[in-house]
């Protein structure tokens, strides 16, 4: 009976002195957070992980990358101290060394095999897609971007925009599958007379790839060179005639979708004064040239760089055309 009590008494003081414990510890992984007017300092708990800590002082769950990049972690353990800023620290990717640049890539059209300069095939567009995420880029919506060109917003280090052009059938039958696949958001500028023929997008389908990650933009209407007189075109016309490539497509849109177009791909990329005045004038916050390279925040909004990713790349000169940041020399 005696051995029985002692027996129980040392169960009880292990119990005792295992809660213990784990109150002491508990209290300093569960000590509040100490809040200051641009950033929070925390002790994470044994359940959180960067989404779940970004959701609660960020109010984004998507946010995480910033914790990550402030503190140059991946994730974040048990009783680990992390500093959440609470506002951009970084508007413009600027640093002592450089600044950030965010490169547009633009595909045209898709196939299952065949390979031209503006049809890429789809194990190859695969591949640069499972590149890009395998590897940690984030892919930007056009509003994403633009907040960071206008310095109203600050993005992850390792940035990218996706587009397409036209509006072929490839993008519903190939583009789309692959994006959704990976999780990626993705612009679509078409231009109206293609959509509803043979070769082009139904509207239905521009439509289902619109409620599924596609930002549907404007690409003009008939795709002709804005920057271009034709034959016998007086100035009066060729004013006429550019106007009504923008705007008649826009309003097309807006009637199928119910979306009003904010951004416009040039026609092979070509702009000018003229044009540019004309997006102003309708409300359009920003545009695309097909000029190669990134895009720092200091970028005018009416001639953003985008680069054409051909058919015949190979997966080394695809990842040349992700350049993220560009090196100042210190003098």
């Amino acid at each position: 009976m005696m051995l029985k009590m002692k027996h129980k008494r040392k169960h009880v003081f292990f119990v005792m002195l295992v809660v213990s414990l784990f109150c002491i510890n508990a209290c300093a992984v569960f000590s509040p957070a100490k809040r200051f007017n641009d950033f929070v300092i925390v002790t994470a708990g044994p359940w959180d992980d960067l989404p779940k800590l970004a959701d609660k002082h960020l109010n984004d769950s998507a946010k995480d990358w910033v914790i990550a990049e402030f503190n140059n972690i991946d994730h974040v353990s048990w009783g680990q101290q992390v500093i959440i800023p609470l506002k951009p620290v970084q508007k413009g990717g600027l640093t002592p060394t450089g600044y950030q640049t965010v490169p547009v890539l633009v595909y045209h059209n898709f196939s299952e095999d065949k390979v031209t300069k503006m049809i890429i095939p789809r194990d190859a567009f695969d591949e640069q897609m499972r590149f890009l995420k395998t590897n940690g880029y984030t892919v930007l919506t056009l509003d994403q971007l633009f907040g960071f060109l206008e310095l109203k917003e600050q993005i992850p280090e390792k940035s990218v925009v996706i587009t397409i052009d036209d509006g072929w059938k490839s993008v519903y039958d190939i583009a789309y599958p692959v994006l959704k696949k990976y999780g990626f958001p993705a612009t679509l500028f078409v231009y109206t007379n293609l959509i509803g023929t043979r070769s082009g997008l139904s509207w239905d389908q521009v439509k289902e790839l619109s409620q599924n990650g596609f930002d549907i933009q404007n690409h003009t209407k008939t795709h002709r060179n804005l920057i271009q007189m034709q034959k016998d075109e007086t100035f009066e016309k060729y004013f006429r005639a550019i106007e009504k490539e923008i705007v008649a497509s826009e309003k097309l849109i807006e009637k199928k979708l119910n979306k009003k177009c904010t951004y416009l791909a040039y026609p092979y990329g070509d702009t000018n004064n003229l044009v540019i005045a004309l997006l102003k004038k309708y409300g359009y916050r920003g545009a695309f040239t097909v000029h190669r390279g990134g895009n720092p925040f200091f970028m005018n909004n009416y001639i953003v760089n985008r680069s054409s990713i051909y058919g015949d790349y190979s997966l080394r000169r695809f990842q040349k055309n992700l350049t993220m940041f560009k090196k100042e020399k210190l003098k």
